[in-house]
């Protein structure tokens, strides 16, 4: 970077509060590792990247103790989680428990939980991963997908779970 293009430095707390007046999906990113244990963890940040060829992609921390599990994996399974899945979401962000203790979930094709209850899901095989600042991008190539349901999906705005209101033109 030239000087004219150096990044101002910001606090982490400012950022923070600017960036979550940003609305958020909230989708739980799934496996099944080598011993066929279900892995999952909550992200904030599924996005879709390309219509052709059809891919998607998440950030996830550095530091996260799930992401290696699932990169070994070579796959994953996004769910959108439901506007009545806020318990699913805690329970998937907790460590050191068992976050699909008492969650009903189906296997993908390709062996991935789906969970029971969520708006939709995208099976993928891994693609790329890029380190990005404090974050790794894992961009996933799209297997198998659908709407599961026609719930109001979970959000996260300004440090709070909440669902989508539609709103009339």
């Amino acid at each position: 970077m030239s000087e004219s293009t150096v990044a101002p430095e910001f606090e982490g707390r400012y950022l923070r509060d600017v960036f979550g007046h940003f609305p958020t999906s909230v989708v739980a990113v799934t496996t099944i590792d080598d011993q066929d244990i279900p892995v999952g963890m909550v992200v904030g940040s599924f996005t879709s990247v390309s219509l052709e060829p059809p891919l998607v992609s998440f950030l996830v921390d550095k530091g996260s103790s799930t992401l290696p599990k699932i990169l070994e994996t070579g796959r994953f399974c996004a769910n959108a989680l439901a506007g009545d899945q806020e318990s699913v979401c805690r329970q998937m962000s907790k460590k050191g428990v068992d976050r699909f203790a008492g969650l009903d979930w189906q296997r993908s094709v390709t062996g991935n939980p789906i969970l029971d209850g969520v708006v939709a899901w995208v099976d993928c095989v891994i693609d790329k991963t890029v380190e990005l600042g404090d974050h790794h991008l894992v961009v996933g190539a799209v297997h198998e997908l659908t709407v599961a349901s026609p719930k109001s999906p979970l959000l996260f705005f300004r440090g709070a779970f909440g669902e989508h209101t539609s709103v009339t033109r």
